[in-house]
């Protein structure tokens, strides 16, 4: 399992706080927390939600055995032996509900709704952020290049880059849950059944005499898979000519030049030129790739210059994220359970985008019965009946709560489904290729004003009434009893 060894992937205060909740008696008190971020990375219009499964797997595998006793035991907190043995009989018993990866994603709607005994819901809170938004992060910075290079063909380059080998495979899984179509990392190939690409290095040529024979016996040791990279002396007056009489050489056998492959140099101006060649050659079908630290930026503008480029092999800026290293999402409490009653609760701060909406809440993304289109999100508290019976209801803007608009024409699309009830899985995961699909649907669902790359049109996430006025409630009682 993808999880095992991860039960200390935790931060330590969670552990002080598991060991204080024990000393107190209150580890089975019940709470509700919800993880959300609160700004789309990139200047994106959407963020696309990845990494649930790997959260799933963490959860069921949580287990603390001898050696992760052995260590708290080590610690200066001197935490008592009868704490320890509860831990050895840790296991999640709560439950998890969260919105299915490739959904669109906004600003300050929980993706994933925590409700367990704070011994356990404090625990998980780190590794789930780590995992969240690491995959989200690298899965909307894929989106944002398909969106410019929507028909060609993407490939996944960033190992070698990225940040240590668990950053290269499950970015390379988020980067394909987005729509990429193939990886070079041969362990995420293996470990999710994503299609595994490459060619071959600059050191291949240089291990011969001639790169005209690097090429040839590149192409008579993989004859079904021949791309060759044309760029290691001189790009058009040698590289190309030299994979030409290899391609006319394959197609006399009987065989077909996959592609070549362009990794410096003015790639525009050069793959006009290969593009040219090849055809005067009657290589027509031979695909242009091209690498060397694209981005949706380069891509776009590559394509304004009218670059004939097939395939894009991207590295180092997606799989680092390299624009923005980090989403900041937060894990924050909204209920605590009183007398087996949930009470919602607030947190206060002086920075307004950092006050939190209490209180048990669903997420439906409203979408046009007219249209079909996406109008918003809406975030309920879990009792609220209007919504779901179809009845007529006000979206308008936390922020600016009088620009508003009343819809009654709409389906109400339950975004947070129950993934994991009584600490069981509640269901069958969906596969890699249904993850992929689902997301393809989800971009239907939303005008091109939200999806573009620059300047995209702000998306409204709105609060029920009601969540509003809870909200505003607990914030002037808390005024009242702190009025400084």
């Amino acid at each position: 399992m993808y999880g095992e060894g991860l039960t200390l992937h935790t931060d330590k205060y969670q552990i002080n706080m598991m060991y204080a909740h024990w000393v107190q008696g209150t580890l089975n008190e019940r709470a509700v927390f919800e993880v959300y971020f609160r700004k789309l990375p990139f200047g994106n219009g959407y963020a696309v939600c990845a990494g649930l499964e790997r959260i799933v797997h963490y959860i069921e595998a949580l287990r603390f055995g001898d050696a992760e006793l052995d260590y708290l035991r080590s610690q200066e907190e001197n935490y008592a032996p009868g704490f320890l043995e509860a831990l050895r009989d840790f296991r999640f018993t709560g439950h998890l509900h969260a919105i299915p990866e490739g959904t669109l994603v906004f600003p300050n709607e929980p993706l994933i709704r925590i409700e367990a005994r704070l011994f356990e819901a404090h625990l998980i809170e780190t590794a789930m952020l780590n995992f969240l938004n690491y995959q989200t992060l690298i899965a909307t910075k894929a989106s944002r290049i398909r969106q410019v290079a929507p028909d060609d063909l993407l490939l996944e380059f960033g190992t070698r880059r990225a940040q240590e080998a668990d950053a290269a495979v499950w970015g390379a899984r988020a980067a394909y849950v987005a729509g990429f179509h193939a990886t070079s990392n041969m362990r995420a190939g293996m470990m999710f059944g994503i299609p595994s690409k490459g060619t071959h290095a600059h050191a291949w040529v240089q291990a011969f005499d001639t790169e005209e024979e690097a090429f040839r016996k590149y192409a008579e040791a993989l004859p079904d898979q021949v791309t060759l990279l044309v760029d290691t002396y001189d790009t058009l007056r040698s590289g190309v000519p030299n994979a030409i009489r290899i391609g006319r050489s394959l197609a006399a056998a009987g065989k077909r030049m996959v592609g070549i492959r362009l990794d410096s140099g003015d790639l525009a101006y050069l793959s006009q030129q290969a593009r040219q060649m090849l055809d005067e050659a009657g290589l027509m079908d031979v695909k242009i790739t091209a690498s060397n630290d694209l981005d949706e930026n380069i891509i776009d503008n590559l394509k304004s210059q009218r670059a004939r480029i097939d395939v894009w092999g991207v590295g180092t800026k997606l799989i680092t994220a390299a624009d923005q290293p980090s989403l900041g999402g937060v894990y924050k409490m909204v209920a605590i359970s009183r007398g087996g009653v949930y009470q919602p609760v607030i947190k206060i701060s002086a920075n307004p985008e950092k006050v939190t909406t209490p209180g048990l809440k669903d997420v439906y993304r409203i979408v046009s019965r007219e249209t079909g289109k996406a109008e918003g999100d809406y975030i309920a508290l879990k009792d609220e009946d209007d919504i779901r019976q179809g009845k007529r209801i006000m979206l308008f803007d936390p922020v600016h709560p009088y620009i508003r608009k009343y819809i009654d024409n709409y389906d109400a699309v339950p975004l947070l489904t129950p993934v994991i009830v009584n600490g069981e899985l509640a269901g069958r995961l969906p596969s890699l290729e249904e993850i992929r699909s689902y997301h393809d649907r989800q971009l239907d669902l939303f005008w091109p004003q939200y999806k573009r790359k620059l300047n995209p049109e702000l998306y409204r996430v709105n609060l029920s009434e009601r969540a509003w006025k809870l909200k505003m409630d607990l914030i002037e009682s808390h005024r009242r009893e702190d009025p400084f």
